[in-house]
């Protein structure tokens, strides 16, 4: 194809959407490069090669009885550095438009940073009715979280979590009403062959979330939801030599309430959390095998339950301390373990854990630096097949150090 030609294309792939955008879109990028430098006393449960901290992991005993996992690691990441566009359109009838791209290069796998979808939405807003198509934050993750340094944004305690959904919000001066019917993708439920999407896939049930929060001009905000998932574990078993057709479920509900005041110069957060296999919101959770059948080798299955609560303080503007608190109780199981080795999810040995977060961060126009203390202790124990409770614990600790720098545009 001569030269002339392929001008004349790319000038007209160019000439149309440049057109539309005058007349009809408008257009905002923005974005931050981040950089993280952190140092762990121990081995930690971090996903993100070690950037989005959960929880110390357990003793690991070498032959001589040395403790594997106590050696200390750290190291320094960019990955995280995120691109968003915001997108306002046309109206459809009296429905404004709009749209959100949003990227980083965290979609780690193992020795590269690999760009991932964070955010990707259409919403039509009708000011009190707004309906959301696509990929955005996970409605636990909610209207209130935690302001801290680390990655985990509050995680295992704070639910974290970004998936496709279709969300409805009704909305007046101070209530919001939301319902949300979420699908799974990069974040995903444990279950026989790992952490999977297929799991909600065969089960052909989405996730359903109903939520009510209060927002008032005296600078608080507060609200309560409920949760359903239900996940459909194995479409066949392998029993006695054989292979059946089995049609297996596992539902359960959990429930949340969170609270927010903002002062002039100060801020308080909390949110509490009856979690039932949550572990795909990055909280401690998951299930197990109740019962098999004798003839075919069906399953059924019981939930853990969390009692998983957070409080979070920050005062100033420039220079910003900040405490972060979180803690989490395994409830146990509602029915019975089969079981007790075959169990889905993260962090089911665990009875007890607590993380307290100290950090100070100086923030200037575009610019933010700060440096973060955390200590983790775990309660680690055996699962009580008889309600899933963790006994006899021991416990591991685990300090964490963390710098940050981030640049905003």
């Amino acid at each position: 194809m001569k030269p002339s030609i392929l001008l004349l294309l790319a000038t007209l792939c160019f000439s149309i959407p440049i057109k539309g955008q005058k007349a009809n879109f408008s257009y905002k990028f923005y974005g931050f490069v981040r950089g993280d430098l952190f140092y762990n006393t121990r081995a930690t449960m971090a996903p993100v090669d070690g950037n989005f901290y959960l929880y110390p992991l357990d003793k690991l005993p070498d032959a001589e009885g040395k403790d594997i996992n106590a050696g200390p690691n750290g190291s320094f990441y960019t990955f995280t550095t995120r691109l968003g566009l915001d997108v306002k359109g046309p109206q459809v009838g009296t429905a404004k438009t709009s749209a959100k791209v949003e990227t980083d290069f965290g979609g780690f796998s193992k020795n590269v940073a690999l760009l991932r979808i964070r955010q990707a939405y259409v919403a039509l807003d009708w000011e009190k009715h707004q309906l959301l198509i696509g990929q955005t934050w996970h409605p636990l993750f909610g209207s209130v979280f935690p302001d801290i340094l680390n990655l985990s944004t509050g995680a295992p305690f704070q639910p974290f979590n970004r998936s496709p959904q279709l969300r409805y919000q009704y909305k007046t001066k101070e209530i919001t009403l939301t319902a949300s019917a979420i699908w799974q993708m990069q974040y995903t439920s444990s279950g026989p062959d790992g952490m999977s999407e297929d799991y909600m896939k065969n089960s052909c049930v989405p996730e359903f979330y109903l939520g009510a929060d209060w927002q008032h001009d005296n600078g608080w905000i507060a609200g309560a939801g409920a949760h359903l998932i239900s996940l459909s574990p194995r479409k066949q078993s392998e029993w006695e030599g054989k292979i059946y057709k089995v049609n297996e479920r596992m539902t359960t509900t959990s429930y949340e309430a969170h609270a927010k005041y903002t002062g002039t110069n100060f801020t308080v957060a909390a949110k509490t959390l009856l979690a039932s296999a949550l572990d795909h919101t990055a909280l401690l959770g998951g299930y197990g095998i109740h019962s098999v059948d004798s003839k075919n080798g069906k399953q059924e299955y019981t939930a853990f339950q969390q009692s998983t609560s957070w409080i979070n303080f920050t005062y100033g503007q420039k220079w910003k301390p900040a405490l972060f608190v979180g803690y989490t109780k395994n409830l146990g199981t509602g029915r019975s373990l089969a079981d007790t080795e075959t169990l889905y999810g993260m962090g089911l040995d665990i009875d007890q854990l607590l993380i307290t977060n100290l950090n100070l961060s100086y923030n200037l126009p575009h610019w933010q630096f700060g440096f973060e203390g955390s200590v983790g202790t775990a309660w680690y124990g055996d699962v009580n097949a008889r309600n899933g409770r963790v006994e006899n614990t021991h416990t591991v600790t685990n300090f964490r150090l963390l710098g940050l720098m981030m640049y905003y545009f």
